[in-house]
This record gives C-alpha cells, structure tokens and sequence, in this order.
C-alpha cells in the first residue's frame, strides 16, 4: 500500500481516484497532480501499478506545493477558531454548533444539531377545550 502525505492510498484504484483519499485533493487537484508528475490522466495506471520514482514524484509534488490533510485540517481548524475568538456570527454559529451559512434550523439541519431531543410541552395538544 502507497502512503502519500501520511495516508494510506488505495493500491486496486486508479491513480486520479485514489489520491482523492487524501484530505484536500479533489478530482481536478488529482487531475493536475498526474499531469505533473507525467503520468497520462487520459488512462491512468492503477496506484500499484506505477513505478517507484512514479510515486516518489506524486509524493513530492503533494508535500511541496498542495495543503493537504494534517496541515489542511489545521488551518481550517484555526480559521474557525479565530471567528470564534473575534465574535463573528459565523463563530457564534460554530460555537452552538448550528449552521453557519443562512439555512433554516425549524426544519432540517439535523447534522449539525445532532439526534432530536424530545422537549416537554412541544407539539400538538390532544385534550381538548369545550
């Protein structure tokens, strides 16, 4: 198994798909990355299939010029934590942890909030006025 940027690349995946297991690559990002390292992305080999110095090319271009999982992950976490710090609405969001960019919470956004939980009172009344 390859380990590119401290992760683990699928060996059975073609080249372009298998780099996008690293945080931070996409598939234009895979893409640019084959072309760099001259490797055709019109019929890329398969991760085992490539050659040594093949690798230690994509591996090198990765490390040099792209921010990619542990670094990515970090300055995210730091961007957050700075709009946290200066009292943004945007860091009021992620303080609560509810979404930050304009969508509704009556409805939806369980991912963020998490599993429902149940609040007395709430909800249809089933006894009746008369």
């Amino acid at each position: 198994m390859v380990r590119i940027a401290g992760v683990d690349v699928p060996d059975r995946k073609k080249a372009h798909v298998a780099l996008r297991s690293i945080y931070g690559i996409g598939p234009s990002i895979a893409t640019e990355i084959l072309i760099k390292a001259d490797i055709d992305p019109d019929m890329p080999p398969r991760m085992n299939e490539l050659t040594e110095a093949q690798v230690d090319r994509i591996r090198e271009l990765v490390d040099r010029e792209y921010l990619a999982e542990g670094d990515l992950r970090r300055e995210v976490q730091q961007n957050i934590r700075r709009l946290i710090d200066i009292g943004s609405y945007r860091g009021l969001r992620h303080r609560r942890s509810l979404p930050a960019h304009g969508q509704r919470t009556r409805t939806n956004a369980r991912t963020r909030k998490g599993p429902r939980r149940t609040v007395a009172g709430r909800g249809r009344r089933t006894g009746g006025k008369k």
